[in-house]
């Protein structure tokens, strides 16, 4: 029976990772490049290409942590992993802050930056089909530093529920992610397809947005990174289940105003052409 002081703040931190983690620069990257191809070769699929590679991640990072917690009892993993694990994830948050920090203010056109895209298969990465934007989240949620964190997340609910409790953390995550991944993909689409519409090229548009979501990839790397330090160095902050759930709802206010930017500076790409129309 799942613990039910375990559920409500659990949930609501897991949402706020999943928001977090569909925002990684590795994500956007990958997401963008394939709705670039996508509005040339699939325009009616292409809004939802976020949607296709975070069900892919999900499903992988759902299969981890239930599979963990299923054969936890017949598994014995050694303490120190968690520590390790932990220090991983603080690491690679603080690495992919301060890289996209910097980029952010150099005088350049910024691109998000991150490691995983390469290790898709180049077969994968050109492909614009559903499958394969599918396959290609799921080897994103395959990737070490992520399958561990499903697994620590599997290992943890065995105590407190199994795999009911799992499946609960898998899908409070993927709602995050998916939430993310989609709007992420409904905005540059429509900039693209506005862009395409007024003959022109939708680089300035495009840049506007990306560096919105970088300055928020910034904070939420940087805000995840002192969370998880602070925890890991016994000063773990006393929550109740008010202010997780407050969290949450302003993690999500924040992506919700991020596509009201978006889709507002798409309306205004797309005015020149629709003048030109008339």
């Amino acid at each position: 029976m799942t613990d039910p002081s375990f559920a409500l703040p659990t949930l609501g931190l897991m949402f706020v990772l999943g928001l977090r983690h569909g925002l990684d620069p590795d994500h956007v990257a990958v997401i963008d490049n394939i709705v670039f191809r996508m509005v040339e070769e699939r325009p009616r699929l292409s809004p939802w290409t976020g949607t296709l590679f975070a069900l892919g991640h999900s499903l992988a990072v759902a299969v981890v942590a239930i599979g963990v917690s299923l054969f936890a009892h017949w598994i014995v993993v050694p303490r120190w992993t968690a520590t390790l694990v932990d220090t991983m994830v603080i690491a690679l948050l603080i690495l992919v802050g301060t890289l996209n920090l910097v980029a952010l203010l150099r005088h350049r056109a910024y691109a998000p930056v991150g490691w995983r895209a390469g290790l898709v298969p180049r077969s994968l990465r050109s492909s614009t089909h559903p499958a394969a934007v599918v396959a290609i989240g799921v080897v994103f949620g395959l990737v070490f530093d992520t399958a561990t964190q499903a697994a620590a997340w599997g290992a943890a609910a065995t105590t407190r529920g199994g795999p009911a409790a799992a499946a609960g953390i898998a899908l409070a995550f993927t709602i995050g992610m998916v939430l993310a991944d989609t709007l992420d993909s409904q905005i540059v689409s429509r900039l693209l397809r506005s862009s395409q519409r007024a003959g022109r090229g939708a680089g300035g548009s495009v840049m506007r947005y990306r560096r919105a979501v970088g300055w928020l990839i910034v904070g939420l790397s940087y805000g995840m990174a002192l969370f998880a330090a602070s925890e890991a160095a016994g000063f773990a902050l006393d929550l109740d289940d008010q202010t997780f759930t407050a969290i949450g709802v302003g993690a999500a206010t924040i992506v919700a105003v991020l596509l009201a930017r978006g889709a507002w500076i798409a309306r205004k790409a797309s005015r020149p052409a629709l003048e030109g129309a008339a």
